[in-house]
């Protein structure tokens, strides 16, 4: 056998061994907490920023084109070869590319879904709650965004703006996580600021608002998203670019962050998120108790909530099931088994910060 081809099988050979060391990893979530997260990734994920980090643009978004372009040539190389006696060649070729893009997820950043659990890293307590408990925090959340609200800059719709553009929002962003590090070790680290995606708005028609790329470092978002959005999206990709994994984690993590900023805009956008997902918790338990909540709503909010619901009713089509399709293949593939449901457990996470609060 040839020296090129051994190298090849050994490529795809290392795929079972690192899936069922991630399986055995799932068990040992304080392990990969100490000697992966925030150790050896931590270091890798630090280096790619140094490189990518000063880019005014996103190497992340072309590198994807690229490797999806490649993906395809390998494809129908692949089917090509079924009529040219090449077929073995050529499909082994295209499993050692998808495993090379596997190995690399994984010791890149994938490992990180099996680091123990946000709550502990933070010290929350870990009760069951109650819908009162729920009642309360979404109370206390109405609260706090209408006081925010009231601050907030207006467009002519009434609807609240974002004078300085996402990319002043993305620079601000660094201070706040550079306050929450001080806070809590884990979100502190040398990473870049986040980083505009340049088809936005047709990335809008896939439902998708940001997304990290493990191979560069780089945390994406999509500018096309109402402004009051932009800073709780980047600050829950660059939460992924700290190495949380989890989508609901890294919502909370959003939420977080953008209460340590000193500045209403973006603290307003990370309570508007936790809100929206809190209250939507709150209609699923007790729908009574919701409307009641609801209509302590101040007007400016129940505005941005309205135009924040139609801009997503107008992209709203097969393009967002693909691809809600897909990312949710790709969370239980990450052994988030309860797939894209897992989104809602950002407000277990408020909860117990409420409670350790009040």
């Amino acid at each position: 056998m040839r020296r090129e081809n051994r190298v090849k099988l050994i490529i795809i050979g290392l795929v079972p061994v690192i899936y069922i060391l991630n399986i055995i990893l799932e068990g040992l979530p304080e392990i990969v907490e100490k000697y992966y997260s925030t150790t050896i990734n931590k270091f890798i994920r630090e280096a790619l920023n140094m490189i990518t980090g000063w880019l005014p643009f996103s190497l992340a978004e072309l590198l994807y084109y690229f490797l999806v372009a490649l993906l395809i040539w390998f494809v129908v190389t692949t089917v090509v070869g079924i009529f040219k006696k090449r077929f073995i060649n050529r499909f082994v070729n295209l499993l050692c590319y998808l495993s090379i893009l596997y190995i690399l997820f994984m010791v890149l950043w994938g490992f990180n879904y099996q680091r123990q659990p946000l709550s502990d890293t933070l010290g929350y307590s870990s009760n069951s709650f109650i819908t009162s408990d729920l009642y309360n925090l979404c109370d206390h959340l109405i609260e706090r965004a209408n006081i925010l609200r009231a601050e907030q800059v207006e467009d002519e719709k009434g609807v609240t703006a974002v004078p300085g553009g996402y990319k002043e929002v993305f620079t601000r962003l660094q201070d706040s996580y550079k306050q929450a590090g001080k806070e809590y070790k884990v979100f502190s680290g040398h990473y870049g600021s986040a980083k505009a995606i340049a088809i936005s708005p047709l990335m809008s028609y896939t439902g998708i608002t940001g997304m990290y790329m493990p191979y560069t470092g780089e945390a994406n978002v999509n500018y096309n998203i109402p402004p009051f959005m932009w800073a709780s999206t980047a600050a829950h990709e660059m939460a992924h670019q700290r190495g949380f994994a989890r989508e609901d984690e890294a919502n909370y993590i959003a939420y977080l962050v953008c209460s340590f900023s000193e500045e209403e805009d973006i603290q307003y956008s990370g309570v508007f998120l936790a809100l929206i997902y809190s209250m939507n918790a709150m209609y699923r338990e007790d729908q009574e108790s919701y409307y009641q909540l609801r209509d302590k709503y101040s007007q400016g909010l129940l505005r941005d909530m309205k135009y924040n619901s139609d801009f997503w009713d107008k992209y709203q089509g097969r393009a967002e099931e693909i691809s809600n399709n897909i990312n949710d293949s790709y969370l239980k593939g990450n052994r988030q088994e309860d797939g894209v449901k897992s989104y809602g457990r950002m407000v277990d996470l408020l909860l117990a910060e409420y409670r350790d609060n009040h």
